[in-house]
């Protein structure tokens, strides 16, 4: 497998880093204790638009799938990610939620046969720790339902980026139309959970609506749209520890609007961070017996047709 292009990994970046907004977004623009209602208003809204503007409909074996990805990557991933940034502080979240990248790594052995590198252990520990350096404080408490909530949404967003790079796109869809239907259908999943759980709050305000114009508009549709490009372009890996730049971009927006201060310790943590990305984009997966076979057939067959 070869390395990531510059070009695709500074655009795929970009989601990780709108999505490390969705902290400071969460706690002082939307409506106090609603995580499904933010879940919802963020996916459902732009779904419905791309697949109305692309005409995309699931068929045939992608109902299923389509249903899978829209609950691990959107309506599943999207609830725990606001729960959990509702229980925890913001850094806190991001900190727990680090454990991603190793659920990539190992479901990528059991559905991708890939194997485990030991660059790819070291560069999950880098990134951990580089995380943990820029968000842990010694004020900050933990919760039990937040934690297993913070960790149950890695492994959604985990299982979610390994099952898009093997089952791919359907054919015919783009890029767009594949980012729609995932949002819909998460956001469809959503809704009655929603509705049943929480309600509609009396009164919105203009914050609010602000924030959940952000979320909805350049947090699903256009991120989106952006992460899932550089999955069906980049290593799994490489796409799963770019994750690692959100609560790097968290604690920056902190500091900036939020009047955080910002140590020494997570200047390191935020080197740290961006050096496990480095790492880890510099490694190659070693191909599985299968996965060489493959390349040797491809290989073969373009030779021949050259003679």
């Amino acid at each position: 497998m070869t390395k990531a292009s510059p070009r695709d990994l500074f655009i795929t970046a970009l989601a990780p880093m709108v999505w490390g907004s969705t902290y400071l977004v969460t706690t002082e623009f939307l409506p106090a204790d609603r995580p499904l209602l933010a879940a919802t208003v963020r996916a459902l809204p732009a779904g419905i638009v791309l697949m109305l503007a692309t005409r995309t409909w699931p068929r045939g074996t992608w109902w299923f799938k389509a249903a899978a990805l829209g609950a691990l990557n959107i309506g599943l991933f999207f609830f725990l990610l606001f729960f959990t940034a509702y229980q925890l502080p913001g850094g806190l979240a991001a900190l727990v939620m680090s454990v991603q990248p190793l659920f990539v790594l190992f479901l990528g052995v059991l559905l991708l046969g890939e194997r485990i590198r030991l660059m790819h252990v070291v560069a999950c520990a880098v990134g951990a720790a580089g995380v943990g350096l820029l968000v842990l404080r010694s004020d900050a408490t933990l919760t039990f339902v937040g934690v297993l909530a913070g960790m149950a949404g890695a492994l959604s967003m985990a299982a979610g980026i390994v099952l898009t790079k093997r089952w791919g796109k359907p054919d015919g869809v783009g890029l767009l139309g594949f980012t729609g239907l995932q949002l819909a259908m998460g956001g469809v999943m959503l809704l009655p959970v929603t509705l049943m759980v929480e309600g509609l709050p009396g009164s919105v305000s203009v914050p609010n609506l602000a924030g959940f114009a952000y979320l909805s508009v350049i947090g699903a549709l256009v991120a989106y749209a952006v992460w899932f490009r550089g999955i069906q372009r980049l290593p799994t890996m490489v796409v799963s520890f770019l994750g690692f730049l959100s609560p790097l971009v968290a604690t920056v927006l902190g500091f900036v609007f939020l009047g955080e201060s910002l140590s020494g310790w997570q200047i390191v943590g935020a080197v740290l961070v961006l050096g496990a990305v480095f790492l880890v984009q510099g490694g190659r997966f070693a191909p599985s017996a299968q996965g060489r076979r493959s390349h040797l057939r491809r290989r073969g067959v373009q030779e021949a047709a050259l003679r």
